[in-house]
């Protein structure tokens, strides 16, 4: 993919299955012309182990999918474990190949305590380790090319108390619950920079996708143009306007020669 997008972002297109309380996971499959008011009160509300799926848009040709899932850490049930995945797809495919599996560890504030990337991205194949020492202000990042067995690059920087990498960032803004009108501050690292990213809620919409018609807030993150990444562009997340707080649609406008990649949500299942 030309001009492609650095790949934990593409992935905070938002990043569970595991801790499910029966062998037998409810699974909502959205269907085209549902209104989300049809799915009130079946889903718990948010945080809850979840696996949500999406399609990729890129350009206005599919260009892919991602699965985020969400559950509670095996060996502490108070924390919680995602993986975000990645696969292009359709003729983009053709062009670019790319497979990247992304994994957060977070506390129970959905601060992160460590990140692990493998990304497959053409002919290329590295390994990307973030651990986020919160007692000594520090996150630390190590590099490797996996084709070469050899580092490429480490780096550590200072961080603030709770800090976030962009996947956990989606999920705090699930917990907030900014009303139109509202904004904060959100102190986010990827273990090479560290800063305070703006995020505002816009205002309340009725979201048309394949899926069907949902009852959202838009919100717009202040990632690009020099706060967390330079690249110029915009981002946008659509989330349900209910209890459950759904990642219906994120949106990334990003400048030439990118444009704009779309994720949107086509399955939602909750063990």
């Amino acid at each position: 993919m030309p001009g492609r997008l650095p790949p934990r972002l593409v992935g905070v297109f938002l990043a569970l299955s595991l801790m499910a309380a029966d062998s037998h996971p409810q699974s909502v499959l959205l269907a085209d012309g549902i209104s989300s008011k049809a799915f009130e009160g079946a889903l718990a509300p948010f945080p809850s182990a979840e696996r949500l799926s999406y399609d990729i848009e890129w350009r206005l040709i599919y260009a892919g999918s991602a699965h985020l899932s969400l559950a509670p850490k095996p060996s502490d049930p108070r924390k919680w474990d995602s993986q975000l995945h990645i696969e292009s797809g359709g003729l983009v495919s053709k062009l670019y190949t790319l497979e990247d599996t992304y994994n957060v560890g977070m506390d129970g504030g959905f601060c992160t305590t460590a990140t692990q990337l493998d990304a497959v991205e053409g002919k290329r194949h590295r390994e990307t380790k973030v651990t986020f020492d919160h007692s000594r202000g520090k996150a630390g990042s190590i590099e490797r090319d996996l084709n070469k067995n050899a580092l490429i690059k480490s780096s550590e920087v200072e961080i603030p108390t709770c800090a976030i990498d962009v996947v956990a960032g989606l999920y705090k803004l699930r917990m907030d619950k900014l009303e139109p009108g509202q904004n904060l501050q959100v102190p986010m690292s990827d273990g090479k920079k560290t800063a305070y990213v703006r995020v505002e809620a816009q205002g309340r919409e009725q979201l048309k996708i394949k899926a069907g018609t949902f009852d959202t807030i838009r919100y717009e993150v202040f990632l690009f143009n020099g706060s967390l990444y330079s690249r110029k562009g915009d981002m946008f997340v659509w989330l349900t306007d209910d209890a459950h707080r759904l990642p219906v649609e994120i949106r990334a406008r990003m400048s030439f020669p990118i444009g704009t990649i779309t994720f949107e949500l086509t399955k939602d299942e909750h063990p």
